[in-house]
């Protein structure tokens, strides 16, 4: 009964299943272990945040270039602020006890000994960048020489949340903090890397150190794990395909064996046939009857001819 198992057909449904469930299941777990490795890295980026804040700031240059493990790291350069070259990043909000506000950061260069500025942001201030009235409440950054002290970041990229990367903004803002938005406004180098201050100037607000990138749980963390769910779906989904066309071939072969076709199709069944000879046996029947019937109604015309013969 299950010899169709072996037709071509089959064959190919076979391979196909026995390739597609591994490749579904090892396709779901590999994209566990990239949700797993996000969710410890998050934990070891935090870690390693908690015990940068309370960790003795450590020079620039010992920590370039930003990776997993020195993003967040305090670092300390020394040098003067470049007062020409102010630049405001719209559009960036900051969460404190009243939940998100919009506002943008300040950011200055610090012109440092080795030649190369170094981005830092002083603060946060709410409002528009646009507006006088909120752009005026920026303070002035120190003159002269300065050390300053804060959270090493990497440069952002156009993935980073709340960078204008398509340009169009007015002379004075920045959309991105990278050493290649830089380039094109100052004429001197800048550090691949920038650092928010840990202590912000009054009325400024500190802004918090990000994540590094590829170390928090965020879309991409969760987009893993709902690619898991999908490959394991899809293995679930052809186990059940391969058991209901089976389930179907093999109920259509006992069928088969049993003399049962499709409602419809009675000519090569056995009831078929016994039906058309049935009607044949019954035309031959009525056939003979009739000639039974004439012959009887012939001989009885012949016996009237001759008694009346006999008696003329």
């Amino acid at each position: 009964m299950y010899r169709f198992l072996l037709t071509p057909r089959w064959w190919g449904i076979n391979v196909f299943a026995v390739l597609a469930i591994p490749f579904c299941i090892f396709m779901g777990s590999w994209q566990l272990s990239r949700f797993e490795d996000r969710v410890d890295t998050h934990q070891q980026q935090e870690d390693r945040s908690a015990q940068a804040k309370a960790a003795a700031a450590r020079p620039l240059e010992r920590l370039l270039p930003v990776d997993k493990v020195t993003s967040g790291r305090q670092a300390s350069a020394r040098g003067h602020y470049d007062t020409g070259h102010q630049l405001l990043v719209p559009a960036r909000t900051l969460k404190d006890k009243h939940g998100e506000q919009q506002g943008f950061y300040v950011l200055n260069l610090l012109r440092t000994d080795s030649g190369k500025a170094l981005p830092v942001v002083r603060g946060w201030l709410p409002g528009d960048a646009n507006a006088k009235a909120d752009t005026a409440k920026v303070p002035a950054p120190p003159k002269g020489e300065v050390t300053v002290t804060g959270a090493l970041q990497a440069s952002e990229n156009q993935g980073t949340d709340g960078v204008q990367a398509g340009g169009g903004l007015p002379q004075g803002q920045l959309g991105m903090i990278s050493a290649a938005s830089l380039v094109n406004i100052v004429p001197y180098e800048v550090y691949d890397a920038w650092i928010t201050l840990t202590d912000a100037q009054a009325p400024l607000h500190a802004v918090p150190p990000a994540a590094a990138e590829g170390s928090g749980l965020d879309l991409k963390a969760f987009q893993n794990l709902g690619y898991t769910g999908e490959w394991f779906v899809f293995a679930g989904f052809v186990v059940f395909m391969w058991f209901r066309l089976f389930r179907r071939e093999a109920e259509a072969a006992k069928d088969a064996a049993l003399g049962i076709l499709p409602q419809g199709d009675t000519s090569g069944t056995p009831g078929g046939e016994a039906a058309g000879d049935g009607a044949a046996g019954d035309g031959a029947a009525t056939g003979g009857a009739g000639s039974g019937t004439a012959a009887g109604a012939g001989e009885a015309e012949d016996q009237g001819e001759a008694v009346r013969a006999g008696q003329g």
